[in-house]
């Protein structure tokens, strides 16, 4: 399965409910779902559907990857060490997928989105420690220092974002310096602070069928 190129727009409005794929546009009455609040189609508008209980599993599975960015083959490798890991299952995922790289750029300010993170880490924008680090999908560990390269520091997006973040704050686990450009991870992610409708234990029953 490939990633998606056209309009993300239409995955929000698939699953009901925003998923911020857009960055600031989504706070704005320019989001689609604030118009369209149905699935995306030509009989949306009339589309009426009761999910079974492995379909509102399934679709729930489908938000989380789609907010996260992350394909099918990828989404349950992590499930895998969330498995394997001490805790909560669900939790643990969660936790997972805030530390992969692309997330931590956009928590820390440096991307107005997730999928702009992605092409920010991706084009080699990003150092981790110091050395240059083009992995989205790369997990990053407490203590580790995420910045900006010296020459990407006049990037007109990633000057936006940060001016962005400034009005909306970071998050507890994260240590954000906008005037270096780098930020650093000071402690594991936590369940309180993500506040998007995710219902992560009916992904656990999921994946236990």
């Amino acid at each position: 399965m490939a990633r998606l190129i056209g309009s993300v727009c239409r995955l929000c409005r698939r699953e009901g409910t925003k998923l911020y794929l857009k960055g600031d546009r989504c706070y704005t009455d320019k989001c689609a779902i604030e118009k369209r609040a149905y699935p995306p189609g030509q009989h949306g508008s009339s589309f009426r559907q009761k999910l079974s209980e492995y379909g509102a599993q399934l679709r729930e599975k489908q938000k989380v990857k789609r907010i996260y960015g992350v394909l099918e083959k990828q989404f349950r490798r992590f499930f895998g060490d969330a498995v394997r890991s001490k805790g909560m299952t669900g939790e643990n995922l969660l936790k997972l997928l805030e530390r992969r790289l692309d997330n931590v750029v956009y928590r820390m300010g440096f991307a107005s989105s997730r999928n702009e993170a992605r092409q920010i880490v991706g084009h080699g924008h990003i150092l981790i420690n110091g050395k240059r680090a083009d992995i989205p999908s790369m997990l990053v560990k407490i203590n580790d220092v995420v910045s900006v390269k010296e020459k990407s520091r006049k990037n007109v997006h990633i000057l936006s974002a940060l001016e962005a973040s400034r009005r909306k704050g970071t998050f507890s686990w994260v240590e954000v310096d906008p005037n270096t450009f780098s930020g650093k991870v000071v402690a594991d992610p936590k369940r309180e602070e993500l506040t998007l409708p995710i219902q992560e234990q009916m992904i656990v029953e999921l994946y236990s069928r």
